[in-house]
């Protein structure tokens, strides 16, 4: 988009692009995401920004109509697989405030001058400004939701000090945060977070999406393979809950989200033991029900396909759900190798009965963390009553990740994480490529040879024979497309929103 296309975008307030871009007004000194709702300002008056820490570092506030904030991600950084794209996967999941701008370049395989360099020519920010912004952020939800004090939210949110905690949000929402508290929106009001709640310990979220969302399908596919004592499933369909357990950087955390969406967003709980975790616990949770999708970009690539456009407009915004443990999802996706649902759900059970961290003290049918990569590259496995090749691989993939040769972080290079996963012995091109789609995110995935795909693709009247060629066309969206294949009805859709059969892919 140039700024002439962005500003028509602002004129609409068209949500599609919150989180795209952002737009400052000189006259008001304030930046918003595209769909506020104030008066639209004059084009000369009107500058564009790629994040929001750019229109901070520029001297612009946070809008306190639309918080520009509490935008969802944008799309481009899990599409882009160079050093910017890494980057802002990785600034997302607080690597920065762990580890520093160092850190981040290790990680990345970079020089921090090198990182620096990049993310300003491309983004106008740097690393520490990206950081302050999410930091801001986090900070407001705290003080919005909880009742705890301005020191403690400060060092929660991942500031160095009471006194930089406080510049910084006079700074980007010109309030004190005594002030920014009052502040806080009603239930009922559709950007921001919900009322303080009620329940000691339990920090309410909105995660926000674009466009539509279908929230059944990535539901059904969690209650089919939820792993008891990590994972569960409540409710009745379209009013159902998924709870479970988290290993987090400083402490272990429970996420709840429920399956009814809001206007724009899905309504999630936290209980953490640290509160310096929330950062990475939003954003694990964000990547599991890939709330930071364009649905709208998928939508149109995809719908250039005669067959696809069907299942696409019958199934508006069909996600490609991630993971909130990257290692967790390639072990999960080795036990589950050549056995049916069932038996996969049965095993991970198992192997968490058997190797899982209880935790101090349960919650419901919660009651452990999933085992540590250290510990099952040690174990014997003999508890699953798999083969010894099988128990080998389990054992071979996790010594490869506690080790670092094989490397699932956010920031991982996806290209060089398959390859390292194809050079570990019981682990094929479908694995590698499954791992790649739900630990990496990596929204351009075909699994070509899978079972689910090609009966969806019979189903849906696509001819088999080709499929590599076709799919070209799909690029760079292809996991949505298999996703449809998985999902497809079992007879072409005569009405445009039908209901879906079970899916029966991995």
């Amino acid at each position: 988009m140039n700024e002439d296309s962005s500003y028509e975008a602002v004129r609409s307030r068209d949500a599609r692009f919150d989180g795209a871009f952002f737009f400052a007004v000189s006259t008001t000194g304030i930046y918003c995401r595209p769909s506020c709702p104030a008066t639209t300002p004059r084009r000369r008056n009107v500058a564009f920004f790629p994040t929001s820490a750019a229109a901070q570092g520029s001297g612009f506030r946070a809008c306190r109509r639309c918080r520009p904030d509490a935008v969802p991600g944008s799309a481009e950084w899990n599409a882009r697989a160079d050093l910017v794209g890494r980057a802002m996967r990785l600034i997302s999941e607080g690597v920065v405030d762990r580890e520093g701008v160092c850190g981040l370049a290790a990680r990345l395989g970079y020089s921090a001058r090198q990182v620096q360099r990049q993310l300003n020519a491309e983004l106008g920010a740097g690393p520490v400004a990206l950081a302050r912004a999410q930091r801001a952020h986090t900070a407001r939800v705290l003080l919005q939701t909880t009742g705890l004090q301005a020191a403690e939210i400060a060092f929660a949110a991942g500031f160095a000090s009471v006194r930089q905690f406080n510049d910084t949000i006079k700074e980007i929402y010109a309030l004190t945060p005594s002030e920014l508290r009052a502040a806080r929106p009603g239930k009922g009001t559709r950007f921001g977070p919900v009322a303080p709640p009620t329940t000691p310990g339990v920090l309410p979220l909105r995660l926000a999406f674009r466009g539509p969302y279908a929230a059944r399908q990535p539901f059904d596919r969690l209650q089919r393979r939820a792993i008891t004592g990590v994972e569960e499933v409540s409710g009745e369909p379209g009013a159902r809950t998924y709870r479970r357990t988290l290993r987090l950087p400083h402490g272990t955390g429970i996420a709840e989200v429920d399956e009814a969406a809001g206007d724009g967003w899905l309504d999630c709980r936290l209980r953490l033991t640290e509160l310096r975790d929330l950062t990475t616990a939003s954003q694990r949770v964000r990547r599991l029900f890939d709330l930071d999708a364009d649905p709208y970009a998928v939508a149109e690539r995809l719908g250039a396909d005669s067959v696809l456009a069907r299942l696409v407009d019958g199934c508006p915004g069909l996600r490609s759900p991630g993971a909130p443990a990257p290692d967790e999802l390639a072990v999960r996706a080795v036990l589950g190798q050549q056995v049916s649902v069932a038996a996969g759900r049965t095993l991970g059970g198992a192997l968490v009965a058997a190797h899982g961290e209880p935790l101090p003290e349960p919650a419901g049918a919660l009651t452990h963390l999933f085992p540590r990569i250290e510990d099952l590259a040690q174990a014997t496995l003999t508890e699953l009553g798999m083969p010894e090749s099988r128990r080998a691989t389990l054992r071979t993939l996790s010594a490869a990740l506690a080790d670092g040769t094989v490397v699932l972080d956010a920031g991982a290079d996806r290209d060089e994480a398959e390859r390292a996963l194809l050079g570990l012995r019981g682990i094929g091109p479908w694995t590698a490529g499954y791992i790649r789609m739900r630990a990496l995110g990596d929204p351009d995935v075909l699994l070509t040879g899978d079972a689910a795909v090609l009966a969806g693709m019979r189903r849906a009247g696509v001819p088999t024979a080709g499929l590599n060629e076709r799919a070209t066309s799909w690029r760079p969206w292809r996991s949505y497309a298999m996703h449809h294949f998985w999902n497809a009805p079992a007879t072409k859709p005569a009405n445009p929103r039908p209901t879906t059969t079970e899916s029966t892919g991995p």
